[in-house]
């Protein structure tokens, strides 16, 4: 994880964060686990919404 001090993620940097490939991120998104939202293709995760899901996973 590199831009720690950005808002947000890139689908790329959710993938590389919980080592998971592309169609798991995009499931995690699509339900609503993990709450983003879309401008145009391109998907834009809160990094607060991230850290949120971790919360909750590692429970």
């Amino acid at each position: 994880m590199e831009n720690l001090g950005q808002p947000l993620m890139t689908l790329e940097e959710l993938c590389d964060a919980l080592m998971i490939g592309k169609n798991a991120a995009y499931r995690l998104l699509i339900e609503g686990k993990i709450k983003a939202f879309r401008i145009g293709r391109i998907w834009k995760i809160p990094r607060s919404s991230f850290t949120e899901y971790l919360s909750k996973v590692t429970k």
